[in-house]
């Protein structure tokens, strides 16, 4: 391969970014025409990384391919200190589980690797004059502007503890210590970013260049999420569970703007192939390779692009990525890592400390099964109700939770709601109880809702209200408790034996602020805190 000059080499380090903060690109010039450029790219060793990992693996691949010096740090400090989102016994393993990911990411993507290195933040950042340093930015640094420049990152919550406060100042202090000359992260790092550059030459340091790539809508519209299962594809899933996943999201005909199948084919598989081979049936013109993504994007706009011929494209083309990584893990040694480093169960977080030490993969178990993200709950939208033609007392809804087909619920909801206050409305479900049979039909789920019933009291006196998610919920949307996000996935169906519903819901109720709570920390989707409009410190129960 011949060699590049400083201006092509500028434009691989450049290009799909959303922004390059200031005059950062002339500064990067100005460092090619000199020597290779040194870049750093940090990761939190937190939750499984996704396939959204590849849109900086892909950027990555750029920064070797320019003949930069690249470093990853995995930030297991940074992780510990975002609100305990890894606990500390856990950090020397994920940062292990991590190192192997993303080599094997970055092979699978082929980028070179000899001029990438790896670096473990505690190597360095519990030195001397490292926590010096933190010292000296803590005497110039306000409390206002450390909250400020995490406020994208860091978990934000109604009482921050003080290690979320130093999470920008390390993040400033990395790039003096790891010697480069640009840090690279997503949009959502700016603050961060232009928290660094106004700081660290306070302290006699020199200004780097911040590059940003967009953050990427999700498979459900939203960011990514590790928290979020259904919004994200795990780099160790199976081609069946791809293609059930993929099966799943929301793909509207025409809408080229939130899609996160097109958005994905955007960032990741265009830099990464510089094409996409749509597979389509002969009657409809074959097989067609798009060279430019507007070019595809055009055609799905103007609906020459059905939804299930992109997520059929995309799922080959996923495949190919991760089928490298998953026979990398399919030794025993890293499987053994990938368990120790994210056990079942509970992550000793501050949610799941109250008193839980292990969960069973079928949704059985004993006592210590107490942990809320075992539940399968999401936002729903009824599409359909009507009263049973045979049980007065009951509605027989159709509602759609994100799937190819309306689960068909049974609630008990006649004579607390009335039957239009129902229709088209979004609701929360959950969905991973049996199936339920009431007067000869399945309910496929039970709906949420907020009740004044105390035990023992009159169940005629029964005031029901359905809780509601934030305004502009999907169907399909997940729904978390705050604090609990990375405490394992919902079982597939939960064991009536094992009475998990039954031991959960004893802290389920809804604040006197109309919030929905487990043991008063919020339920939430990505979108905000699940509510209740009228019906305040009741009980949730389903109906």
């Amino acid at each position: 391969m011949a060699e590049l000059s400083p201006e092509e080499k500028l434009h691989l380090v450049t290009r799909n970014l959303q922004e390059v903060l200031g005059d950062g690109k002339d500064r990067l010039l100005q460092v090619l025409q000199e020597r290779e450029l040194k870049v750093y790219w940090g990761t939190a060793t937190t939750g499984k990384p996704h396939v959204a990992y590849f849109v900086p693996m892909s950027k990555i691949c750029d920064f070797l391919r320019a003949g930069c010096e690249v470093t990853v740090l995995f930030a297991d400090l940074h992780a510990y200190l975002d609100n305990m989102k890894a606990p500390w016994e856990l950090l020397e393993l994920r940062v292990r589980y991590y190192e192997e990911v993303v080599r094997a990411m970055l092979e699978s993507v082929g980028a070179p690797l000899d001029k990438l290195t790896f670096v473990k933040g505690t190597d360095y950042q519990l030195g001397r004059e490292y926590t010096l340093d933190v010292y000296r930015l803590a005497s110039v640094v306000t409390e206002h502007d450390a909250k400020k420049a995490g406020a994208e990152v860091v978990k934000q919550v109604e009482h921050p503890l003080l290690s979320g406060l130093l999470y920008p100042a390390l993040q400033a202090l990395d790039e003096q210590y790891l010697g480069v000359d640009a840090q690279f992260g997503g949009v959502d790092q700016r603050k961060i970013f232009t928290f660094a550059e106004k700081h660290l030459p306070s302290l006699g340091y020199a200004k780097r260049v911040h590059l940003m790539n967009p953050m990427v809508v999700g498979l459900t519209g939203s960011k990514m999420s590790s928290s979020d299962v259904e919004s994200k594809i795990d780099l160790l899933d199976g081609e069946e569970d791809v293609r059930r996943k993929l099966k799943k999201v929301f793909c509207e005909p025409g809408n080229a703007e939130d899609n996160g199948v097109l958005s994905f084919v955007r960032h990741v598989l265009f830099p990464l192939h510089g094409e996409l081979r749509v597979k389509r049936d002969a009657g409809c013109g074959g097989d067609r390779v798009y060279g430019a993504f507007e070019e595809l994007e055009r055609d799905f706009a103007d609906k020459l692009i059905h939804p299930g011929e992109l997520k059929a494209s995309v799922e080959v083309a996923l495949n190919t990525l991760l089928e490298p990584i998953r026979k990398r893990f399919e030794s025993p040694e890293l499987r053994k890592l990938s368990d120790a480093a994210y056990p079942p169960g509970p992550s000793n977080n501050t949610v799941a400390a109250a008193g839980t030490k292990g969960v069973s993969k079928d949704g059985g178990g004993g006592d210590d099964e107490m942990v809320p993200s075992r539940l399968d709950i999401r936002v729903g939208k009824i599409v359909s109700v009507e009263k049973h033609p045979n049980v007065d007392s009951l509605y027989l809804e159709k509602i759609d939770v994100g799937e190819a087909e309306p689960r068909l619920v049974l609630s008990r909801l006649v004579a607390c709601v009335p039957q239009e206050d129902l229709r088209d409305r979004m609701v929360l479900l959950l969905c991973n109880l049996k199936s339920l049979k009431m007067q000869g039909v399945d309910s496929e789920a039970m709906l949420l809702c907020s009740s004044t019933l105390q035990e023992g009291e009159d169940p005629r006196r029964l005031l029901v209200e359905p809780l509601d998610p934030p305004e502009g919920s999907r169907p399909g949307d997940r729904v978390f408790v705050e604090g609990d996000e990375d405490t394992g996935e919902p079982h597939k169906q939960l064991h009536p034996k094992g009475k998990v519903w039954e031991k959960l819901r004893v802290d389920l109720k809804v604040s006197e602020e109309g919030v929905a709570q487990w043991k008063q920390n919020p339920l939430m989707t990505k979108l905000g805190p699940v509510t209740c409009k009228t019906l305040r410190g009741g009980n949730i129960i389903y109906r």
